[in-house]
């Protein structure tokens, strides 16, 4: 969606490590060893600082090495792993020495890496005032942040203006109007599909029963104690059942299907993020992200996910490391990554800056967001909570019982 590119990042940000960790990494070859820079009065080190990304990352942080190879004389060698197997083979292969100094993956797999002992705590100090409040939390764990925040997501409900306008307040009144939209075959399409479903996408209707997954503490941090059962979560899942009926929600429509349905004109709204945003415009679609209205009569709350750099605690380069993650939060390089990728930076005074709709949009539709947990029981949740949406919807379970089973099955196992 956008062309531009990295412009030159200086190396300003001065973020402290609170506390370092030990062990070597063959994975890296870093030395200490101090060089003139012609463009710098400071020194600049040398070595290779290895750093692992999605495929969807690979080509960003390519560039992003470059430039930075240029400010610091410290290169970045960039390993693409699977998005599914990233976090997984860290915690596997750090503790050998096998692992990378650095990682980039989201704010909710926070809880683990610290649970394993492998993200290095980092000390913002007054430099946390520079990002976004929520952005800092999510990658938090009582009160240590443990990585560098740089782009903020969330989910939006994404309307095609040459098929409706003047969206309505609430859930039911939206499915009315999508229903009566010409060559529309769905009201709106929400993506499910397989057995594990896709409860990230439903959260925000959840929500708005008042359901939220965790109950949180007087400083708004989650707690280990599940919120989302109850009277309120039980009227979720017999809304989702009344939704299955009414064929506005199905486990036939996976990602792809919804994507495809929503750039065919057969359905006037989809709740996605940013992800498709460039397919739509690059289909010529007249698009407007909007916040997503309630069913349950509370606002709807999607959950806000960070994007953001994890050092090892294992690494044996901390302070080259270091120098990479002061790099990712100058003002310069979150610029960049928003150019690059799209995603609203988590600097505010880069996301500030932006003067884009469809971003203001999504901004918006996330304003009542929660942060996706990062506490270890959140792994507890996944396990269930997909299954026992999809038995509701598909009608293998009685609503209210599937909910309830549901919530015993992740409290015996916290």
């Amino acid at each position: 969606m956008r062309k531009s590119f990295l412009a030159a990042a200086a190396v300003g940000l001065s973020l402290t490590l609170a506390a370092c960790g030990g062990s070597s990494s063959e994975s890296t070859s870093a030395t200490s060893e101090p060089m003139a820079s012609e463009s710098s009065s400071a020194p600049m080190a040398t070595g290779t600082l290895t750093i692992w990304v999605d495929e969807s990352r690979t080509e960003t942080f390519k560039s992003i090495g470059e430039t930075f190879m240029a400010e610091t004389g410290v290169s970045l060698d960039v390993v693409e792993k699977p998005s599914a197997d990233l976090k997984n083979d860290f915690i596997r292969d750090a503790p050998t020495g096998q692992g990378p100094d650095l990682i980039v993956t989201a704010n909710d797999a926070t809880g683990d890496l610290v649970a394993n002992g492998l993200a290095a705590p980092l000390e913002l100090g007054d430099k946390s005032d520079a990002f976004s409040e929520a952005a800092v939390r999510a990658v938090s764990l009582e009160g240590q942040v443990y990585g560098l925040p740089y782009a903020i997501e969330n989910i939006g409900l994404v309307r095609n203006n040459a098929m409706v306008q003047d969206t309505p307040e609430t859930f039911a009144e939206l499915v009315e109007q999508g229903r009566a939209a010409e060559g529309a075959e769905f009201p709106i399409v929400i993506q499910q599909g397989g057995d594990a479903g896709d409860p990230y996408h439903l959260y925000p209707l959840q929500t708005s029963f008042g359901a939220d997954v965790f109950a949180t503490d007087a400083n708004g941090d989650y707690t280990s104690e599940l919120a989302m059962g109850g009277p309120e979560g039980e009227a979720f899942a017999e809304w989702l059942k009344q939704m299955a009926d009414e064929d506005v929600l199905s486990t036939s429509i996976d990602a792809d299907k919804a994507k495809q349905a929503f750039l065919d004109g057969t359905a006037p709204y989809i709740v996605t993020g940013p992800w498709y945003v460039a397919d739509f415009l690059a289909a010529d679609m007249d698009i407007s992200v909007l916040p997503i209205p309630s069913a349950g009569g509370e606002p709807a709350a999607p959950f806000i996910g960070v994007q953001a750099v994890f050092m090892s605690s294992q690494s044996e380069n901390q302070l080259l490391a270091q120098q990479f993650i002061d790099f990712m939060g100058t003002k310069e390089t979150q610029d960049a990554l928003y150019e690059a990728q799209g995603r609203t930076p988590a600097l505010t005074e880069s996301a500030e800056a932006i003067d884009d709709p469809i971003v203001a949009g999504f901004g918006e539709a996330g304003a009542n967001g929660q942060s996706i947990p990062t506490i270890p029981e959140m792994a507890t949740v996944w396990t269930y909570w997909g299954g026992a949406e999809v038995s509701i919807l598909n009608g293998t379970a009685e609503p209210v019982e599937a909910w309830q089973t549901m919530i015993a099955n992740i409290e015996s196992n916290f």
